[in-house]
């Protein structure tokens, strides 16, 4: 076994250049021949001086043999990427039946056990859960369409698995696709060759044709589980920027749900049907007003026939006055829920309040009144649960609070302390603002002495009780409903709250490490495109009964991998066999209610 190397000439423009390639001297009847194993290609940067010793390791890694010394890294990596291609073009495909089938037939070997060797272990638990998925919705096919090659189709794929199965920047998945997952193996590829540009110019492509691939996804969807669609939610979070964000013009400090106000921050729009579903994303700046994004989300959702006039559900963020004259409007129509902006201090008397909910740890009771002015029905909601939450979080506050202003007081007492009145000032205006939910309940004054502009002392006491305490109140133009329909549709809010924890904790949304703005749009469409397989798997198993959050699946499934064996015949062969390894109980559970097969990939036997 050696390397050759082949001069060619480039017709177009009359330039010579060279390919390589590992060739073998075989004997044949008609005498020695030379037979051509590998083509390297012409991008093959080994120096020439190193030729041999690759050729060495190749052959060492082929047969099985300990190698005499230790390579250098370089000619190692070259040699286990080069061994594996051989392998590989010499194997055939073993169809994999049952001991009990009737087509079944055994492979006797006389092998030296103590050869046996195990080696180039990857993933393949998740990737096939995920990979049968993504067939099912017929994304494949969705993205050959819209003009992506075979190549770029099965990358993109990759990178939307990759997403959801060991979540971080596509750099990191990049390194993910070629040392550690062997979803390459499923879909009979390989990106040992992949580079990292192909996994960004992937994701500029997916984010191309987004729109097309959500109604794709929708449609396939809707007609997988036979969806209904009569209700939408609609909701907006945030994610944050590591590093300025300068060359996105997206990127805008605003209000963080994450509490990082010292990064900028990108806005999404989520749109989903009352089963979970996304019907809609769309990415705003990150100090977008919330309630202005409404109009357009919902005006480019209704131009589908099958969702005109569903019931819109939204959270108090959103439903301001304007919208929902909006949605009243007579050009529009809509039907909706929201929770109501107003403050709920107390439940009026006349309204005879229901229990629609009681168990050990809460008990939920709900009461209708008509509001004549505005035309719609108003339901007043108590919860005990919501009650102790909110009673234990003003507790906490309420003596955090007073902890920090009775600081504030021994330090007029201290010898180095703050007592200039602006500084005082400036100090309780800081506290006011950090503790504002519990702030505007207390009365503090400050005390000072008019001749040494110092504060002589702080005093603070309650002006109120809160009341309101586990209250809140829904507004709705549905006249037609009974209070536990109500009640039942406003929780499927909490569908859109799951979507958005997901889409953070288990799929990487947050946070953005990428700085221009069509690479940060395309990190949280990836994740969108994730969610939409992640919530069609969790919604098969749950049907069936299993109820485990994708983290802990893709957990336990990353113990499925597939594995070479290689093993030393009698007459000084070597077999090679690649395949995954046997599933186990929670694998099998997992794979049965999926309708999928426990053995994924194709099992491969080369003997060299």
């Amino acid at each position: 076994m050696f390397i050759r190397e082949v001069t060619h000439l480039e017709k177009k423009n009359n330039t010579e250049y060279s390919t390589y390639k590992i060739v073998e001297s075989v004997r044949i009847p008609r005498g020695p021949r030379q037979r051509i194993l590998l083509n390297l290609g012409t991008d093959f940067s080994l120096a020439e001086d190193k030729w041999k010793d690759l050729i060495s390791r190749i052959e060492e890694l082929i047969t099985g043999q300990e190698p005499l010394f230790e390579y250098p890294e370089e000619i190692e990596t070259f040699a286990r990427r080069y061994a594996r291609k051989i392998i590989r073009q010499q194997s055939s495909v073993v169809q994999v039946r049952e001991d009990s089938s009737p087509q079944y037939l055994p492979d006797y070997q006389i092998v030296d056990i103590n050869s046996v060797e195990n080696e180039d272990a990857r993933t393949v638990g998740a990737e096939h859960v995920v990979l049968r998925t993504i067939k099912e919705l017929g994304l494949e096919e969705r993205l050959l369409e819209l003009g992506f090659s075979d190549l770029q189709m099965k990358v993109a794929i990759g990178v939307i698995a990759g997403r959801m199965i060991d979540p971080a920047s596509e750099r990191a998945t990049h390194i993910w696709l070629q040392g550690i997952s062997g979803i390459d193996e499923l879909m009979d590829t390989d990106f040992n060759h992949l580079s990292q540009d192909m996994v960004y110019k992937v994701s500029d492509r997916l984010l191309k044709h987004k729109q097309k691939i959500e109604e794709h996804l929708s449609w396939k969807e809707r007609n997988l589980f036979n969806l209904k669609e009569r209700i939408i939610l609609y909701d907006l979070t945030n994610t944050f920027f590591e590093g300025s964000g300068k060359y996105n013009p997206k990127a805008h400090f605003g209000r963080s749900k994450e509490k990082r106000t010292d990064c900028s921050l990108v806005t999404l729009g989520l749109v989903l049907d009352a089963d979970g579903f996304p019907k809609r994303s769309k990415i705003f700046n990150g100090n977008v007003s919330e309630p202005k994004t409404l109009k357009e989300m919902i005006q480019d959702l209704s131009c589908e026939k099958s969702l005109s006039k569903p019931i819109i559900v939204m959270d108090a963020g959103i439903a301001t006055e304007a919208n929902i004259k909006w949605l009243k409007d007579k050009d529009n129509q809509y039907p909706y829920l929201v929770v109501s902006r107003k403050k709920t201090k107390d439940i009026p008397d006349n309204i005879e309040m229901i229990t629609v909910k009681e168990d050990k740890h809460t008990i939920v009771k709900i009461g209708l009144v008509e509001n004549k002015e505005s035309d719609e029905i108003e339901l007043y909601c108590h919860s005990t649960g919501k009650e102790k939450k909110e009673k234990d979080m003003k507790s906490f506050f309420t003596q955090r609070l007073e902890e920090e202003l009775e600081k504030a007081n021994q330090s007029l007492l201290k010898k180095s302390g703050t007592k200039r009145y602006d500084k005082v000032v400036e100090r309780i205006g800081r506290l006011k603002e950090r503790f504002k939910r519990i702030a505007y309940r207390y009365e503090i004054t400050i005390k000072k002495d008019s001749k040494t502009n110092k504060v002589v002392s702080i005093n603070y006491h309650l002006k109120e009780q809160d009341t309101r305490d586990g209250l809140y109140s829904l507004r709705t133009n549905l006249k037609n409903l009974k209070e536990e329909e109500i009640w039942n549709i406003y929780n499927m809010l909490t569908n859109i709250e799951d979507a958005f924890c997901s889409m953070k904790s288990e799929l990487g949304l947050r946070p953005v490490h990428h700085q221009k703005e069509f690479r940060v749009d395309g990190h949280l469409f990836i994740t969108v495109l994730a969610y939409h397989i992640l919530h069609t798997i969790r919604f098969k198993l749950q049907q069936k009964g299993i109820h485990y959050n994708w983290e802990t699946i893709r957990h336990l499934l990353s113990t499925h991998v597939r594995i070479s064996t290689m093993m030393k015949r009698k007459d000084s062969k070597t077999i090679h066999i690649r395949k995954s390894c046997k599933a186990e109980l929670f694998h099998k559970k997992i794979y049965d209610a999926l309708n999928l097969p426990h053995q994924p990939g194709k099992i491969i036997k080369t003997i060299l």
